[in-house]
């Protein structure tokens, strides 16, 4: 079965490719595991060399990257120009960091020398989504690349030429052959690499359903896994916050990406104190947005990434309006060409309703009233999904509160919510285990060796 590339804007196809066969498929398992047995032991600064020159391609080819970007998954021009850039600079991070991060640490008892050793796992698959077709995937491959692991990629199947495209960097930055491999495959052959001895650990951003597969398939294996799933992220406003930045502030959490991102904020949970006064600015700030063709500048919002994605999402708010919601802008998919979805505010939303439990992946916000802070923290808890979380709040003591209870792997204050090369990005609960970025991300898949030497 052939991948299609289909732009969303416009519904029409740009390219289609024919998966790889089952011998292709065991060529490049074979080529990656090759690759693992000298690439480990190349020295952190060679790793380093080829992967800024990586992050200068990146740099230097932004535009057309993110031009590919825009043409396949439909997010705003400048948006996929940002995410190239963002790329480079993880990628410069961890060539600059990743030394320090998996030096030997000593560790002193009664043995006359006695440390830990942070070593390659080996191949690791990575399972990546659409949304963010180049951060996704350069947030896993920099700090594995540079522990001395190699790297297989399972794209997403709407976004071929940007896998592929990636592979090309690493080509073209010199990466040894077979380090770094674009896998054009079915999700159907993604079973039998997460049961290959050959690949050593396994990571997915994706979906909750998808994510329980990889587990159960990879716990079968005895295998690592790291999890990044869904969220359903809490943007909470409490009486000291500055409200009109809040508002503004909330528009773009809501609607990042054409609102199609995990961490984007979706509930809205305001103090009925000022919760007149945020509605009506964050009302006015998502009328104001400009939908339309995602290779326009002045374009805000452009097109969801499938058709499935508008009608599923149609389906939701519908549900919740039947349920008792009411809509105070937007509420429906765009007539004409393309995966066009309004900008929408829901509020009187009844609990059981989609817009209530569900991740709503479009640019559809949920708005609640709460009394208290202790009404905003259950609220913001009642869910699933435990990835990031907002808090806007001018009180110190109300703040602590907030980090201290909040069940989130990532709370920002006073700002939205973002990923970033230096931080730790994860979540609790069903928005997956494990993390990503930071010191904590390049030890997810190393094998943390203990050394004793008697005296």
């Amino acid at each position: 079965m052939a991948l299609r590339s289909i732009n969303p804007a416009t519904g029409a196809t740009l390219a289609t490719f024919d998966t790889l066969s089952p011998a292709e498929i065991a060529a490049k398992l074979e080529r990656a595991t090759a690759a693992f047995r000298s690439w480990k032991r190349t020295s952190f600064d060679e790793r380093a060399r080829y992967l800024s020159r990586a992050a200068d391609i990146l740099d230097a080819e932004s535009e057309p990257l993110g031009r590919l970007m825009t043409l396949e998954m439909g997010k705003p021009l400048r948006a996929g120009i940002d995410e190239a850039l963002k790329c480079a600079r993880g990628c410069r991070y961890y060539a600059a960091h990743a030394a320090r991060f998996l030096a030997d640490e000593r560790v002193p008892t009664e043995a006359s020398e006695s440390y830990i050793r942070y070593e390659p796992m080996g191949v690791v698959l990575a399972v990546m989504p659409w949304n963010f077709p180049f951060w996704q995937v350069f947030r896993f491959a920099a700090p594995a690349t540079m522990a001395g692991n190699v790297g297989l990629l399972k794209h997403a199947s709407n976004v071929p030429q940007c896998a592929l495209a990636i592979e090309d960097i690493f080509r073209r930055a010199g990466f040894p052959d077979g380090v770094f491999q674009t896998l054009l495959i079915r999700s159907a052959d993604v079973a039998p690499l997460l049961e290959d001895s050959r690949i050593g650990a396994d990571t997915l951003t994706g979906s909750e359903g998808a994510g329980r597969d990889v587990a159960a398939r990879a716990g079968r294996a005895l295998k690592k896994t790291v999890l990044e799933l869904g969220g359903s992220d809490p943007f909470i406003v409490m009486p000291s916050a500055n409200v009109e930045k809040a508002a503004a502030t909330a528009a773009t959490a809501r609607t990042i990406n054409n609102g199609q991102s995990c961490i984007a904020a979706k509930r809205f949970i305001v103090s009925e104190t000022i919760a007149d006064e945020f509605l009506r600015r964050f009302v006015a700030a998502m009328r104001a947005l400009r939908v339309g063709d995602p290779m326009d500048a002045s374009t805000d919002v452009g097109p969801l990434a499938t058709p499935d994605l508008v009608t599923d999402l149609e389906a939701q708010v519908k549900a919740t309006v039947d349920a008792g919601a009411r809509v105070l802008t937007g509420g429906k998919r765009l007539p004409g060409p393309g995966n066009y979805f309004a900008p929408t505010v829901l509020v009187d939303i009844p609990p059981g309703s989609p817009a209530y439990r569900e991740e709503l992946f479009g640019p559809v916000a949920s708005v609640f009233r709460v009394r208290s802070a202790d009404e905003a923290i259950r609220l913001a808890n009642d869910s699933t999904f435990g990835l990031g979380s907002s808090v806007w709040t001018q009180d110190d003591e109300e703040r602590e509160r907030f980090v201290r209870e909040l069940e989130a792997g990532q709370v920002f204050v006073n700002a939205m919510v973002v990923s970033d090369p230096r931080i730790p990005f994860g979540g609790v609960k069903r928005s997956g285990y494990g993390r990503e970025l930071g010191v904590h991300g390049i030890r997810e898949f190393v094998n943390v060796k203990t050394v004793w030497v008697a005296g």
